[in-house]
């Protein structure tokens, strides 16, 4: 949606390190509390529910690290990055048409289901009232993630969305015989395979948080913060000596685009290989057992995304930053391309 790598933007994971500037500063004074009163079900809901309604973290803000350590972090996704302004590190589609005073409409998850997005968006095309229509539908994600393996199941999803898509296709063509349209994912899907309870295994090695060290763990990758050098060194040689994944170097941090000098992220970031799963994360409970998963390294295959278009894209695409060049080509937008840096991908 801006062409930009997550090192430009600053939207990455959803957590990230900022002890002066977290919102939940304040639960430091509730630390002497045993973890049966701060991190139970009903305080993480308070929780929650006061990120999304007190703290301006927006409605998509979950407790997805133990009430004790959010301290610590603050939260990239406040606002909503299908409009304009919500990404703050580059100007994104929706800045751009409202800059040209393009008159488009745009729907996601926000405002309703993928059904509801659709004959929204149908009724809208024929307002004609605008002229440029972003949907992002997601609940095709969520289905994926738990019959990742039901191929014929897969496939009757997709001719359901097909149908949809074809019929929004009909409208826009009855209106403009020149309308463009386009399907893009912004990943795949790969199938799991292994589980590995790395919480424990770094928990073993008897280090306490937040005084030696802050880990972020979600369903691929593990993130670490260290304040002691015995910690540091005796986790890295934990990670080191996994089959499961392995660290990143900086080097291959600037190769993706999501290398960033202040570690906001992570001082070590630990990504796991296609196809494994941590099993066990304040982000997952142990009760959740996908079939499929996405956020592993882009050379897996399984990752792919796809691009679909009756209109010849300007230029190949290799990345999903290529897709935000074609958006604004699609739109009409006159603005030059923004000076961005070029995300290259490794492999």
């Amino acid at each position: 949606m801006t062409g930009a790598p997550p090192s430009v933007t600053g939207h990455w994971n959803l957590f990230y390190y900022d002890p002066e500037g977290s919102p939940f500063r304040w639960l430091r004074h509730f630390s002497a509390l045993p973890d049966r009163l701060l991190a139970n079900r009903v305080s993480r809901r308070i929780i929650k529910e006061m990120g999304r309604r007190v703290l301006g973290l927006g409605p998509l803000f979950e407790c997805c690290v133990t009430p004790r350590l959010l301290p610590w972090f603050n939260w990239v996704e406040k606002d909503n990055i299908y409009e304009p302004g919500g990404i703050a590190g580059a100007p994104s589609i929706f800045d751009r048409l409202t800059e040209q005073r393009v008159p488009y409409r745009a729907y996601s998850y926000h405002r309703g289901s993928d059904q509801e997005i659709v004959r929204r968006a149908r009724r809208d095309m024929e307002s004609r009232e605008a002229n440029f229509f972003f949907l992002y539908l997601s609940e095709l994600d969520g289905f994926l993630h738990l019959h990742c393996d039901d191929a014929v199941g897969c496939e009757s999803r997709l001719d359901r969305y097909a149908g949809a898509l074809r019929e929004l296709f009909d409208v826009a063509r009855s209106i403009d015989e020149d309308a463009s349209f386009t399907i893009t994912s912004d990943h795949g899907m790969t199938p799991i395979r292994h589980q590995v309870d790395l919480v424990t295994q770094i928990e073993k090695l008897r280090f306490a948080m937040p005084e030696d060290y802050l880990a972020v763990y979600d369903s691929t990758m593990a993130r670490f913060w260290f304040f002691n050098e015995r910690a540091e060194r005796e986790i890295v040689q934990c990670l080191d000596s996994m089959t499961c994944g392995r660290r990143l170097s900086d080097d291959e941090l600037r190769q993706l685009g999501i290398f960033f000098p202040d570690r906001r992220f992570g001082e070590v970031i630990f990504l796991l290989q296609p196809g494994w799963l941590i099993s066990r994360s304040d982000f997952n409970g142990g009760s959740w057992m996908p079939s499929g998963m996405h956020g592993y390294h882009p050379d897996d295959a399984s990752s792919d995304a796809v691009f679909l278009s009756n209109r010849e894209p300007a230029r190949e695409l290799t990345t999903l930053a290529d897709v935000y060049p074609y958006l604004r080509e699609a739109a009409g937008l006159t603005v030059p391309r923004d000076p961005v840096p070029t995300l290259e991908m490794a492999g």
